[in-house]
């Protein structure tokens, strides 16, 4: 393997660059977008039940807000409530919209970079493919042009090594680009729910106001 990598020649490096970088995303996100840490379940109607009768502590609040994802979202209604208890309902959605942008940039962080090492590993692969047949047919110029002087077997095995850095580029571009898919359509889920319960709890502040 080490070999490979040392004969495929500069651009492999940015390749494994990639894939170093792509592993530790994957594992970021999801060890980021679990369920409990996102939209653990039941936490709308606790957190619609502690406010029944009015804006709870602030203390209440503080442990809703690093609750979850959604926890933000909710906490960030309540003390909207408890700093003008005569909100008005434009003015509270507004608050729990803005919030519920800031939990989308949240949800979709890094993904445009896995998205980014998904586009460009295959080109950075084609781009090592392309020098390292520059460099082969250029050393079999070299040569000479004297009958014989070209190695059939030594030709094929430089152009595969060259093609190895296609090949490790689609290797890193592929399980990317699942990825991305799959956080795409999860972090998708999460935002309707989410804008669901925001709109639960919306209609649950309203009739708090004073």
């Amino acid at each position: 393997m080490l070999s490979i990598i040392q004969a495929a020649g500069w651009p492999i490096w940015p390749l494994i660059a990639c894939s170093v970088i792509g592993v530790a995303l994957v594992i970021e996100r999801f060890l980021s977008l679990q369920t409990r840490k996102v939209m653990p379940p039941q936490l709308l109607e606790e957190a619609m039940l502690v406010s029944q009768r009015g804006v709870p502590k602030r203390e209440v609040i503080e442990q809703l807000q690093h609750n979850s994802v959604l926890g933000e979202v909710l906490a960030c209604g309540l003390m909207a409530l408890g700093a003008a208890p005569h909100i008005s309902e434009e003015d509270l959605r507004a608050s729990l919209q803005n919030a519920g942008r800031q939990a989308a940039a949240q949800l979709q962080r890094y993904l445009g970079a896995l998205a980014t090492i998904a586009s460009a590993a295959p080109l950075i692969g084609l781009l090592g493919t392309v020098i390292g047949m520059i460099e082969i047919f250029a050393s079999q110029g070299s040569a000479g042009l004297s009958v014989g002087s070209t190695n059939p077997a030594q030709l094929a095995h430089g152009i595969a090594i060259a093609l190895y850095n296609t090949a490790f580029g689609l290797i890193v571009a592929i399980p990317a680009l699942m990825f991305w898919r799959y956080f795409r359509a999860r972090v998708d889920a999460y935002l309707l729910d989410m804008e669901i319960a925001a709109d639960r709890f919306a209609r649950h502040l309203l009739t708090l106001r004073r």
